[in-house]
């Protein structure tokens, strides 16, 4: 059975399941127990209807709070069936599933506390990327692979021509320099929606002066006063010049940065696989959270090196 007192001697093993290091663990315990502390004041201690005092009853599977953050980090890392995940922590699937969604909600909480969550309203987009270092900014969409739908409308919908699958999708804005974090994050919308239409729907802000680098997707989005950048087209029938070329290479390396931060995001493999889950909501905050741990370990990483 998989307990952190097993793994705590095994640092490479311990990175390898969960996607962070020893120390970056105990760093996000402190927050992930106070986050545990108030759901569990909200949903058990202080609820209203509750008929008996708080403690009674079965005992709680996963007692230690050190395991329920290795629980929650080795489903979003690992991703396996609920089966599996229950047996490799000495539960039921039944009881494996109840944990995922407690713990998933507290481990978003915990990262939300250390600030690390991106942003999800196009309203305070502005005032976000308005304090970051540099205003470089890299502007991309991402899909997810969904499992097909049983209704035909939804399969319509969440059908994408581009990966020939049913998907979900989500416009990320990143920052451009070296160790930038994911300052944010769209709402999840169907595979079917173009990205561009989505940045329009949702209306992003620039900083004015801003630099804005996007690829061949976002053909005519030109938000006011920034500056953006990208690829030119091949013209149908026609070709690009040697020029235009080499500016399409220099522009594509300028957003190499924005492949790497998508990459740390699908470092949990619930946002990479094809996802099973069907619960309200979880979609969307699954990805909330992967874009969390990712800020997370960006952000550690960076002081560590400093």
């Amino acid at each position: 059975m998989l307990s952190y007192a097993k793994l705590q001697s095994k640092p490479r093993v311990f990175r390898s399941l969960m996607g962070i290091t020893l120390s970056e663990f105990e760093e996000l315990l402190l927050s992930f127990e106070k986050a545990w502390q108030d759901y569990l004041y909200t949903h058990y201690i202080d609820r209203k209807e509750r008929q008996r005092s708080y403690g009674g009853g079965r005992k709680a599977e996963l007692k230690d709070i050190r395991d329920k953050l290795l629980f929650i980090l080795f489903y979003f890392r690992q991703y396996p069936i609920q089966e599996v995940q229950g047996f490799l922590f000495g539960l039921g699937q039944p009881q494996a599933n109840r944990w995922v969604h407690r713990l998933s909600l507290v481990l978003n909480q915990a990262l939300g506390e250390k600030q690390h969550l991106p942003e999800r309203n196009p309203r305070k987009l502005e005032e976000v990327l308005a304090a970051c270092e540099e205003l470089e900014f890299i502007i991309d969409g991402t899909e997810r692979t969904i499992n097909r739908p049983s209704e035909s409308a939804k399969r319509k919908e969440h059908y994408s021509g581009k990966k020939k699958r049913t998907t979900v999708k989500n416009n990320v804005i990143t920052e451009r320099r070296r160790g930038g974090k994911v300052k944010y994050l769209s709402k999840t919308v169907e595979g079917k929606k173009h990205e561009k239409k989505l940045a329009d729907e949702e209306g992003y802000q620039f900083p004015p002066g801003s630099k804005l680098w996007k690829d061949t997707g976002f053909q005519g989005y030109e938000p006011e006063k920034i500056t953006t950048f990208q690829p030119k087209k091949k013209p149908r029938g026609g070709e690009l010049t040697a020029a235009e070329k080499e500016r399409n290479r220099d522009i594509s390396s300028q957003r190499i940065p924005v492949e790497h931060h998508i990459g740390g995001i699908k470092l949990s493999r619930i946002v990479q696989d094809t996802f099973r889950n069907r619960k309200d909501n979880y979609v969307d905050l699954v990805m909330e959270t992967a874009c969390g741990l990712h800020n997370f370990r960006v952000s550690h990483r960076l002081v560590t090196v400093a």
